[in-house]
């Protein structure tokens, strides 16, 4: 018997995924869908289905691929490859622990208006205070690097306003006194997107988070994916 390990064939890059439901021709792959397989390497890697020097080589060419075509192929022999997570149910609190009680960052508005949106890194925790003013948050455009978001919202005689993209969960904890608190709920099909967490209390004032129609964020783990997969490889190689 030979006892030594026979070596396993590569993988055919060039040919598509057999059990796979056709993707649409030419669609574009997205940052998320490049992070997604870049998380089924390093997985393998970990599990030792992949040497040093295969996920480095499939790791560069799924960071290349331009459609979803291009990035399948280099997953085609990982398990796991096209299981959908399910979406896990999103409570009303955060997990304790997972957000601090200081604020990372604080937005004030005393008879005036504070405005906070664009391209903009999400703290965990975010104050706002409208006293005679006006408080906008919008997070169509953030960039999210931590599952979990709080956002305290306290209006008096003011105006909080919280935007969100649809492909994010939204929940609501508040009360208003002689005044309006009101957070629309939202359910992201992705089960790793991100959780904004709003709550607070408005006096004779007004407070207010909703999804803004037809805005998504396409890169939900284009920061923190490309930064585990740069760190493995450069001590693997």
């Amino acid at each position: 018997m030979d006892l030594e390990k026979q070596p396993q064939p590569k993988p055919d890059l060039t040919k598509p995924v057999a059990d796979a439901p056709p993707a649409p021709v030419g669609l574009r792959a997205s940052d998320a869908d490049r992070d997604r397989t870049a998380e089924i390497l390093a997985a393998a890697l970990a599990e030792g289905r992949l040497t040093a020097d295969e996920h480095s080589e499939r790791i560069d060419g799924v960071y290349e691929a331009k459609t979803v075509a291009e990035l399948e192929p280099y997953v085609a022999d990982l398990p796991g490859a096209h299981q959908a997570r399910p979406a896990a149910p999103v409570g009303d609190q955060p997990t304790p622990g997972a957000v601090p009680t200081t604020a990372d960052e604080n937005l004030v508005a005393v008879f005036s208006s504070t405005t906070r949106k664009g391209r903009w890194r999400v703290g965990r925790r975010t104050h706002a205070y409208a006293v005679f003013g006006n408080v906008e948050i919008d997070l169509t455009e953030a960039i999210f690097e931590y599952q979990q978001v709080v956002i305290k919202a306290v209006s008096v005689f003011g105006n909080v306003e919280v935007r969100v993209p649809e492909n994010v969960s939204l929940r609501g904890s508040g009360s208003g006194v002689f005044g309006n608190f009101e957070v629309e709920a939202l359910d992201a099909g992705d089960s790793d997107a991100p959780v904004v967490f709003v709550d607070g209390y408005a006096v004779l004032g007004n407070i207010e988070a909703r999804p803004k129609r037809g805005k998504f964020i396409e890169d939900l783990h284009k920061y923190v994916g490309r930064s585990v997969a740069r760190h493995m490889r450069k001590h693997l190689n």
